[in-house]
């Protein structure tokens, strides 16, 4: 019986020791976390990956930011901070030792102004010897990387700028042949800029303007193509749509010009009246007067204050009017209307002798000419017919 119970004690003293042996090789963390206005931040979470055994710990901190985790074996950890679901900072390496807690402390306020800095450097392409001794392998390599995109992006960038404002200068100079090689470059470096596309669009139309035949369609057609890849881009732009529409009649697609506009109108309403003014300018221009008539009547509707609208509605309804056998012109029902809203609101304007002379002259023969709405005064003539 002795000799089985010393045994015992024996045994029971082994397990005593084993456990203050397993006892003493734990350790611990604790730290401080501080939000970005630099107040203690409650709730925040802390992992803690072992880095060379597997394992993982967290912990959260208390109300006045302070958080602590016991219980830890000895080891390498990564200590990550996590607030509102994101991991905001880390610190790799951490080893624990035995007796007081390891510090891991996290400063939101200086973990901003420590990203702001080396976002400075990243951009000037200068890193400070204290940053590096900062960085671990991975953030170093990491940065280098975004560093060399920059300086990439950069030099793109140059080159694409310098595409763009060769192009403006040779299409304000009507160099169109040169405008269009310098936006389609401008184009290549980078297919997501929409006014790349306008400007190249822009340039195709008017180097068309001054070609005829199948050269003038296939100018056109490019003009037109480049337009879609701009809408593309940047679908509610009332603007591209004005342009396009105003493409799409002088390539004499004047449905599809018709309902470009109607779009520009649905996405600019205050501009709407501009929108169809300019369709019906388009339209003159090219010899289409009843569509041109339409714009402009649209254009009132949509804006009653648009002078210029006012006075080439009249215009246009002055074509439509009857002439008798000893040279009376009988005007349609509107035409004086029209001259007088545009007196009315533009009583100096360009067109106001013109409007004065409509109405003046409308007991006797009147020009029924069709004229260009960018002239600036209509002149009296034979009465022709429409």
């Amino acid at each position: 019986m002795f000799s089985f119970s010393r045994t015992l004690a024996v045994a029971a003293a082994g397990v005593l020791m084993f456990a203050a042996s397993a006892t003493a090789q734990t350790s611990s963390l604790e730290g401080e976390v501080k939000g970005p206005d630099g107040k203690p931040l409650k709730g925040a979470l802390v992992k803690i990956e072992r880095k060379d055994i597997r394992g993982n710990y967290k912990v959260k901190t208390d109300k006045k930011g302070h958080y602590f985790h016991a219980g830890l074996p000895l080891g390498m950890y990564k200590v990550t901070l996590e607030v509102d679901g994101r991991d905001v900072d880390s610190v790799d390496g951490v080893r624990t030792r035995l007796g007081d807690p390891t510090p891991v402390n996290f400063d939101m306020q200086a973990i901003r102004q420590r990203q702001e800095a080396l976002q400075k450097a990243a951009e000037s392409g200068q890193l400070s010897q204290e940053q590096q001794r900062g960085l671990s392998s991975e953030q170093k390599a990491a940065l280098e990387k975004a560093m060399k995109e920059r300086e990439q992006a950069l030099a793109k960038n140059k080159e694409l700028n310098d595409a763009f404002n060769q192009g403006v200068q040779a299409l304000n100079g009507k160099q169109f042949d040169a405008a269009i090689a310098a936006f389609t470059k401008a184009g290549e470096l980078d297919p997501k800029q929409h006014v790349v596309w306008a400007q190249l669009a822009e340039a195709y139309m008017q180097s068309g303007g001054t070609k005829s035949g199948a050269e003038q369609d296939a100018l056109y057609a490019k003009g037109l193509e480049s337009y879609q890849k701009a809408m593309e881009l940047k679908p509610e732009d009332a603007a591209y749509h004005n342009n396009f529409a105003l493409a799409l009649a002088r390539a004499r697609k004047f449905d599809e010009a018709k309902a470009e506009l109607t779009k520009a109108a649905q996405l600019d309403p205050p501009q709407a009246g501009r929108y169809y003014y300019n369709l019906g300018a388009v339209l003159v221009n090219t010899g289409q007067m009843e569509p041109a008539g339409d714009a402009f009547k649209k254009a009132i509707e949509a804006d009653p204050n648009y002078a210029p609208a006012q006075y080439q509605y009249g215009v246009y309804l002055v074509s439509k009017a009857q002439t008798t056998p000893d040279g009376k012109v009988i005007p349609v029902p509107g035409t004086r209307e029209a001259f007088e809203a545009y007196l009315k609101l533009e009583p100096n304007g360009p067109f106001a002798d013109s409007a004065k002379g409509m109405i003046a002259s409308m007991e006797s023969a009147l020009s029924t000419e069709y004229k260009n709405p960018d002239a600036p005064a209509a002149k009296k003539s034979g009465a022709k017919k429409k």
